[in-house]
């Protein structure tokens, strides 16, 4: 018998390098309005097609057509675009602040504006989102001070988390935002539990879990969708395809020849795959997802297609490993470009009330910057007293701390 051809080990690549342009026709996209929309107790095998299509209702014209076109108000809309503008002006500022050394570190959403803020809107605000440090839209579209955002990543004197947590990583149980965790997919299996455990209180409060394509390659993501099927958890388990994992292209985690959201189906969860640039598809994927989880349907899956527009963190160059000007050429486009088209098409905005928004917004975040710095910087030279080691860690201090804190002095 013939030995035949050598191996050869395939290692995915990207479609576009530094110095030529990405070929995205790997994306696998639907026409606007073409995929369609099922009934919400559809079994989890039956939602196959959608794993593998594109959820789209915005279309080139900004008209929303399509079957999963919501009913939404016109007011919450001009809500959403409001978030997504002030989400974006404020990843800006707070970059220019990092780089003025006033934080150590800093990840911007940009390009990604629409997932958290479209499914905020669509989730109650006593349901707890276990997300990524690209999910603070989600606070922003529920009002949450900037001031305290902006003390979290100075790690000042108000840092409601008294500098015991890396800039960026939030945690705000009145907002339904449970703590970040910069360890790789481990928000996916807390959120199943977490779901699980409303569940068994009888309670009717949801999770939503958070995760990014290159973290599906972790142990965590897969045990997750396990309990998450086997138990029906009531949670919605959200993958944001960005197409990078830091340096690595998707296809590396395993996006090559198959979808993430193909992932779920083949773990027995209702799976949508979703134009993630798109905040009425994002907005009506997440209230049919939502809806199936409060209704004891079990869990769904929906990855997001959409592209990180700036650097995976300011400790990262990507012009190293991809065109410059790729996320111009994105087919999905920048979502608050789409979004502001299709409200000026329906008469609700105009060029005029977005640059005065975009002003005032400006402003907004300006001011809360100022009043945040008054409580120190980096650069200012804020250091915590030793004291704050031992509050707020014990409801009753152990001995041995006791007296460490008398040795000390505090």
């Amino acid at each position: 018998m013939s030995k035949g051809e050598p191996l050869r080990l395939h290692v995915p690549e990207p479609t576009g390098r530094p110095g030529c342009n990405t070929d995205f026709s790997y994306l696998r996209l639907s026409p606007a309005g073409a995929v369609r929309r099922p009934e919400v107790d559809v079994t989890p095998m039956e939602t196959r097609d959608l794993a593998y299509s594109l959820i789209s209702v915005l279309d080139a014209d900004g008209n929303a057509v399509g079957p999963w076109a919501p009913q939404i108000d016109i007011e919450l809309v001009r809500k959403g675009l409001r978030a997504m503008m002030k989400t974006r002006i404020f990843d800006s500022r707070m970059l220019m602040a990092q780089r003025q050394k006033k934080m150590s570190f800093y990840m911007q959403s940009l390009g990604e504006e629409a997932i958290g803020t479209a499914q905020a809107l669509a989730l109650n605000v006593d349901d707890m989102c276990f997300p990524t440090y690209r999910q603070q839209s989600i606070l922003i579209v529920r009002d949450y001070p900037l001031v305290d955002m902006i003390c979290q990543l100075m790690s000042n004197e108000r840092d409601p988390l008294k500098g015991r947590q890396l800039p960026v990583m939030y945690s705000v149980k009145k907002a339904g935002f449970f703590s970040i965790s910069g360890n790789l997919a481990t928000q996916y299996i807390q959120a199943v539990g977490w779901g699980m455990a409303s569940a068994i209180k009888g309670d009717t409060k949801i999770a939503s879990a958070w995760i990014g394509d290159g973290a599906t390659a972790e142990a965590d993501f897969d045990t997750a969708l396990t309990f998450a099927h086997v138990y029906r958890a009531p949670v919605i388990l959200n993958v944001v395809n960005n197409q990078w994992a830091i340096s690595t292209f998707q296809a590396i985690a395993g996006g090559e020849d198959t979808t993430f959201a193909a992932r779920g189906v083949g773990c027995g969860i209702a799976s949508l795959r979703v134009d993630g640039n798109d905040f009425l598809a994002v907005y009506a994927a997440s209230c049919w997802a939502a809806e199936r989880a409060r209704r004891n349907l079990g869990p769904c899956l929906i990855e997001w297609v959409t592209y990180r527009a700036g650097p995976h963190s300011t400790s990262d160059d990507p012009s190293k490993y991809r065109p410059a000007d790729d996320w111009s050429h994105f087919p999905l486009g920048d979502p608050i470009a789409r979004l502001k088209q299709y409200l000026i098409k329906a008469g609700a905005w105009s060029e005029q009330e977005h640059e005065e928004t975009q002003k005032r917004l400006e402003a907004e975040v300006l001011t809360a910057q100022k009043e945040a710095e008054q409580y120190g910087t980096m650069a200012s030279g804020h250091t915590f007293s030793p004291a704050e080691m031992f509050d707020g860690i014990y409801k009753e201090l152990p001995e041995h701390l006791r007296v460490q804190r008398q040795q000390l002095g505090i």
